[in-house]
């Protein structure tokens, strides 16, 4: 078990509190492991007695058609009378009713519980009934471009980072596929995997979708346009044109299903003029840039809009709140704002003419506030500074502890 400091060290700060600690993502991101990392710092840091950690996966066919009243009467069964009980359940979203558990069991007893969800019914109205202002919710992401080189270290020797970084964006950082050394095939047949099960199981299943064509054919369209803007009107139009009918709704429903599985990050425009959030021509991001490329096939032309999805995760990770800004002449990849911090982000491949340098800082000159800006690149000579914008490695980005 590789430790990930990221999750374990801020969800280990609200042990003992009366929150419930909810970690949500997409499947297979890491938030089982994450709580395998919490229970072995209860242990060993806070000297737990083993007896007093339940750990329980609803998922595994032990629990599979499981009553919400039973699942109750089992926990209740297993808690201790030698002191709190620290409680793991692992994708309680599988049991239905499991809120009014988790409820019942965090009023009526002396335990600390963490849950984890791969869908996002886990923040849904039902758990803000039952749980208000006595939750905390911990997103979990794949791994980092740090993360992904940390995990690497332990089955093979680790390049220059701004190297690594081809592979990073080839790969992606789904946990399981950076436990030794896979081919690029292997890799894909995982990661396709997940995408399958996810798709299966979180949508189709879930929702008793019937035209599955339809839906994958949604899916395969929004994989394709990572970081370009779109609209469900402009999904439906272009199936339209493949003669496959389906109406806006109906793609809207899709993208919402695809969202609340959290295969997709739906990433709103920000008018910087009018100081409002815009409601037409969103862009979407991918959980992990892996899974375009399990699903569609490799492609070095996508490498640009994998390397923006990359730098939107990282950002998300750290805490950000991320619009893509609007301005009067065009638009800046990134707005990133977390309390009273905020930056700006320009994300492009490669620098290769003075247009493309001109259409990349005009953007950020046309802000006139002191907040950071930065164009990210992955010119090898990338560095110093144009009027106050900071230009950056991609790479130098991801790893840097500045922002």
């Amino acid at each position: 078990m590789i430790y990930r400091p990221l999750y374990a060290d801020k969800i280990m700060a609200y042990v003992d509190t009366p929150f419930v600690k909810i970690l949500t993502g997409v499947r297979r991101c890491g938030k089982s492991t994450v709580l395998k990392m919490i229970m072995e710092k209860l242990k060993t840091e806070r000297n737990i007695p083993e007896g007093r950690i339940i750990s329980c996966r609803y998922d595994s066919m032990e629990y599979e058609d499981m009553t919400a009243k039973q699942m109750y009467a089992q926990l209740k069964g297993q808690l201790s009378n030698a002191g709190k009980t620290y409680l793991f359940l692992d994708e309680v979203q599988e049991v239905k009713g499991w809120e009014k558990v988790i409820n019942s069991l965090a009023s009526d007893f002396d335990v600390d519980l963490y849950i984890t969800g791969s869908n996002s019914r886990m923040m849904s109205s039902e758990i803000s009934t039952y749980l208000t202002g006595r939750y905390i919710s911990f997103r979990i992401f794949t791994l980092s471009f740090g993360e992904y080189l940390m995990f690497k270290e332990n089955y093979a020797t680790v390049g220059d980072p701004r190297t690594e970084l081809a592979n990073y964006v080839r790969f992606g950082g789904f946990p399981a596929t950076h436990l030794q050394a896979y081919s690029q095939d292997e890799i894909y047949t995982i990661v396709r995997d997940i995408y399958h099960s996810t798709i299966f199981s979180d949508i189709i299943k879930r929702n008793q979708i019937r035209k599955i064509d339809q839906l994958e054919r949604v899916v395969k369209y929004t994989f394709n346009n990572v970081g370009n803007t779109f609209s469900a009107k402009s999904i439906a139009d272009y199936l339209k044109s493949e003669r496959r009918a389906i109406d806006n709704e109906t793609v809207y429903s899709y993208l919402e299903k695809l969202e609340k599985a959290y295969l997709l990050h739906r990433c709103a425009r920000y008018d910087l003029q009018g100081k409002e959030i815009l409601k037409t021509q969103e862009k979407f991001y991918l959980a992990d840039v892996a899974l375009r490329y399990s699903v569609l096939g490799y492609n070095e032309d996508s490498a640009a809009s994998s390397l923006e999805n990359i730098v939107y995760l990282e950002l998300c990770r750290r805490g950000y709140t991320v619009n893509v800004g609007k301005t009067r002449e065009g638009e800046i990849d990134f707005i990133a704002a977390r309390q009273n911090e905020k930056l700006y982000v320009q994300v492009t491949q490669e620098i290769r003419s003075e247009k493309t340098e001109k259409r990349e800082y005009d953007r950020l000159l046309e802000i006139h506030d002191n907040y950071p800006k930065y164009v990210l690149t992955t010119d090898a000579f990338a560095g110093g500074n144009y009027e106050g914008i900071k230009t950056m490695h991609i790479a130098d980005f991801l790893l840097s502890t500045e922002y």
